[in-house]
């Protein structure tokens, strides 16, 4: 479902995928595609952590505001 949506943006038919990949594994190898994979997945937890440390900062002191006017 995502893939189709990425597909659909970039208007990339199966051919042009099979291609890209190709070209993938000739430049990095199998072995290092995990790798790279693992960093990635890494890389995207680290940001979401940090947006949600954010989110929370940022309603931390709205709670707090609500919680003094009930008292």
């Amino acid at each position: 479902m995502i893939l189709n949506g990425i597909l659909g943006f970039f208007n990339l038919g199966t051919g042009e995928v099979i291609l890209i990949v190709a070209i993938i594994l000739l430049l990095f190898g199998g072995r290092k595609i995990p790798e790279l994979m693992r960093g990635l997945g890494k890389g995207v937890k680290s940001f979401k952590q940090g947006m949600n440390e954010i989110e929370d900062e940022i309603k931390k002191p709205v709670e707090e505001l609500d919680n003094k006017d009930k008292k």
